[in-house]
């Protein structure tokens, strides 16, 4: 069964439980996608993700994929690429721009599910300091990034775009590390991807994943801009 929201942003999700099985983790349809309304899914564990000319739709599937940000695997040759210095990275330097490189059609995929109402929601949550985004640059252009939200010590990762060899994966390694230093636990990475799985992202099943959110959104965060971490950084110590 799936669920139907009304526009009061008090009224509470069902249970991630009831989510269906096909497709897998649709939970819900409706609502609004309110700064109250989206902090209240990522907390039990619940994200949107719709197309244009669709309803919102909420999901949670079984398993979630997530990563540690202290288990981020470097390969050899991703390793080679950072030694080099080719790439700079930034935090909250432009997050209208790699918003805006991330609903960009793909290669082989003309549509976007970040439709405008997201995009607007995600602006929202970057003025509150909820939503940050990481920028990678070569020569003072922007070839590569991702955003997301963070609630106490979860980084709920929403997208990333690449338009270089490996710019999103470098986005993806130095968040990780960043993560790390600042005491974060998880990263979501919501579903699996070779990709991820290549950086070290894992499937475990939501039962987990949520009492996981539980303790871990409750914990000490950092709200507000990331912008004082925004200087360039060239490399990083520890690979």
């Amino acid at each position: 069964m799936i669920f139907v929201l009304d526009n009061n942003p008090d009224t509470p999700f069902p249970d991630v439980s009831l989510a269906e099985r096909e497709p897998d983790g649709l939970l819900a349809v409706g609502g609004d996608l309110t700064p109250q309304r989206l902090i209240q899914a990522y907390q039990l564990g619940i994200f949107p993700w719709f197309t244009e000319g669709e309803p919102i739709l909420w999901w949670s599937p079984d398993p979630r994929t997530v990563l540690y940000p202290e288990k981020i695997k470097i390969s050899r040759s991703l390793r080679k690429v950072l030694r080099k210095k080719v790439y700079k990275v930034s935090f909250d330097h432009d997050f209208e721009a790699v918003i805006q490189g991330c609903a960009a059609p793909r290669e082989n995929s003309p549509g976007t599910w970040l439709v405008p109402e997201m995009i607007d929601a995600y602006r929202q949550q970057h003025k509150l300091g909820h939503a940050h985004s990481v920028e990678v640059w070569h020569k003072d252009v922007l070839v590569g990034g991702l955003y997301g939200m963070t609630i106490g010590g979860v980084f709920f990762g929403e997208s990333m775009f690449s338009r270089a060899t490996d710019s999103s994966k470098i986005a993806l390694v130095h968040l990780s590390h960043k993560l790390t230093q600042w005491g974060f636990k998880m990263i979501d990475c919501q579903v699996y991807t070779k990709h991820l799985a290549s950086l070290g992202a894992e499937e475990i099943p939501r039962a987990i994943f949520c009492a996981d959110l539980y303790r871990w959104t409750r914990l000490e965060g950092w709200t507000g801009s990331w912008a004082d971490e925004g200087k360039l950084y060239p490399e990083i110590e520890e690979c």
